[in-house]
């Protein structure tokens, strides 16, 4: 059987050249305001001063980036229409994708993430800035249900993030729970507002949805801003009391025993900064081993139907209420487990830490990553997480480098870093033996 193939040719030299052009006007147009021009203080006056030559040089780099851009990309795509209409050729199908290098990719990082903290045991920088990268992967697994698996754009995921966070924060300083005990409670006070949010969603998709779930969480957070009692207004909760190791805290050694005097250690602080690391790993593991498991249940399968087909799924009778509230409840449950982490390591919330800038940093971590990808999700957070850490050298660029990283990550791939992810379930085709 003849198949046919449909792909993007290779551009020509002038194409490439006109539009790495377009990028380098705008790039100047950008760049007028922003590099080209700056403020001085001169003699106590406030004066407007030029800088050309770095506008230029930022004009060319952006030009002469895109054009070899484009190179590069026409080249592998020669290249991967060439490999695949060979393996048509002869098979008769698509080549598979390499699943066992994503395998061994996601292996090496947990390695790499169990020894991080053993390694840089005297760092603390390093550690902080991990457990900060675990937390980003945590919610974006929670998110990548909602979005990634189940299709529902969810614009206000930090509300649940501030619900676990809150619970947590209220019933260790009011009622003296410890973070195991105050875990599974706030995970069921999220996904109850998880329902809460979703269920009068269920007839909206798109843009509607994504203004809805907006709204939602800056409900929570005006909320939060404004019941004094309840959250304590801007002023937050403080004094959170933070997770122990089997109740042994990581507190110097006194009367009561401790981490250290239990196990004969010289007491460091950076010891409850490491379990702090472990111990977001492991919920982050545990988190990725629900959503992997979930995915091959029904109702995983039916969060991936409904995200293809909507009016298919209902046609085969399966229940949509049902699969958008599972999605919206366990999202919402995996995001308050998270918040309540946060809580337990700042030992200090209030509202300002629940803006609308966290989700849209957790959505672009989703997206950036590859929707309904696990290890995109990692490997997105690594770039937001990471990347203005390493741009703290440039402050005055900064935000600048981090937007235009991003942009080319999403030109280079417009799916995400990790578009392509293992099928659910795969079938045997006769004869092939798999």
């Amino acid at each position: 059987m003849n198949t046919l193939v449909i792909a993007r040719q290779p551009t020509s030299p002038a194409e490439r050249l006109r539009d790495a052009a377009a990028t380098a006007l705008i790039a100047l147009l950008l760049g007028i305001p922003m590099i080209g021009l700056t403020t001085v203080d001169q003699g106590g006056v406030l004066r407007v001063a030029s800088r050309w030559p770095a506008l230029l040089a930022f004009v060319a780099a952006c030009f002469a980036g895109r054009l070899l851009l484009r190179y590069a990309s026409d080249l592998l795509r020669a290249r991967r229409l060439a490999r695949e209409t060979a393996a048509e050729a002869t098979t008769g199908a698509r080549p598979a994708a390499g699943g066992a290098l994503l395998t061994g990719i996601g292996w090496a990082a947990l390695a790499v993430a169990l020894l991080l903290p053993i390694v840089f045991s005297d760092n603390r920088y390093v550690v902080d800035t991990a457990t900060t990268v675990l937390i980003y992967v945590m919610l974006g697994w929670g998110l990548n249900v909602v979005v990634g698996l189940a299709g529902l754009l969810d614009l206000g995921y930090v509300a649940f993030y501030a619900v676990g966070a809150y619970t947590y924060g209220l019933l260790s300083t009011q009622l003296g729970w410890g973070f195991w005990q105050a875990l599974p409670v706030a995970g069921a006070m999220a996904a109850a507002f998880g329902i809460i949010l979703g269920w009068p969603t269920l007839r909206l998709r798109g843009d509607y949805l994504a203004i809805v779930t907006l709204g939602f969480g800056e409900i929570i957070r005006v909320i939060l801003v404004n019941w004094t009692e309840m959250s304590g207004g801007p002023n937050g909760i403080t004094s959170i009391p933070r997770p122990s190791f089997f109740g042994l805290p990581f507190k110097p050694p006194g009367d009561a025993p401790t981490f250290a005097s239990f196990f004969g250690l010289d007491y460091s602080p950076n010891q409850r900064l490491i379990f702090l690391y472990y111990l977001i790993l492991g919920l982050a593991l545990l988190t990725n081993l629900f959503v992997s498991r979930m995915r091959r249940l029904p109702a995983g399968r039916a969060w991936e139907a409904m995200r293809e087909d909507e009016i298919a799924c209902k046609a085969m009778g399966i229940n949509a209420r049902n699969v958008k509230l599972s999605a919206f409840a366990i999202g919402a449950m995996l995001g308050g487990f998270a918040g309540v982490f946060f809580a337990a390591r700042q030992g200090f919330i209030s509202p300002e830490s629940f803006t609308f800038n966290e989700s849209a940093i957790i959505l672009a971590i989703v997206v950036l990553g590859g929707m309904g990808s696990q290890l995109g999700v990692v490997l997105a957070s690594l770039v937001l997480v990471l990347l203005p850490e390493l741009g703290r050298d440039f402050a005055e660029y900064r935000m600048l480098l981090f937007g235009a990283a991003m942009i080319l990550i999403m030109i280079w791939k417009p799916g995400g870093i990790l578009a392509h992810r293992e099928p659910t379930l795969r079938h045997r085709r006769p004869g092939d033996g798999r």
